[in-house]
């Protein structure tokens, strides 16, 4: 099981514990695209958790939309889902399922071929 990652309550917090990347997002958009580094890669150093957006034209948007991202990720992780009850089978119903199986066996029985007595 994985322990919980400890979320900082702001964005700025949460941005001093990642590696900030920027790239050259490819892909259409004319000569814009090919001049300016606007894709942003964030790498959550704690955790190791990578997130990348390159949706938008402008970076600080880019940015923003990757905090945002991660910080679903992170909590996402960090929910941990409550343990699962066992139930007993009540004897009830033990007894029914016993009960049809005989019934079954039976009905199965009277389908074979009687057997001669002086064969």
């Amino acid at each position: 099981m994985m322990k919980k990652i400890p979320l900082p309550t702001s964005d700025e917090k949460l941005l001093a514990q990642c590696d900030v990347e920027t790239f050259r997002s490819g892909g259409k958009g004319g000569q814009h695209v090919n001049k300016t580094s606007s894709a942003v890669r964030l790498r959550h150093r704690p955790s190791g958790i990578t997130v990348t957006c390159r949706q938008e034209r402008s970076q600080h948007r880019n940015k923003a939309i990757c905090v945002k991202n991660l910080r679903a990720k992170i909590e996402r992780l960090n929910v941990v889902p409550a343990r699962r009850i066992k139930t007993r089978v009540p004897m009830r119903v033990k007894e029914k399922i016993l009960d049809s199986k005989t019934k079954d066996s039976i009905k199965k029985k009277l389908r074979s071929k009687p057997r001669g007595e002086d064969a």
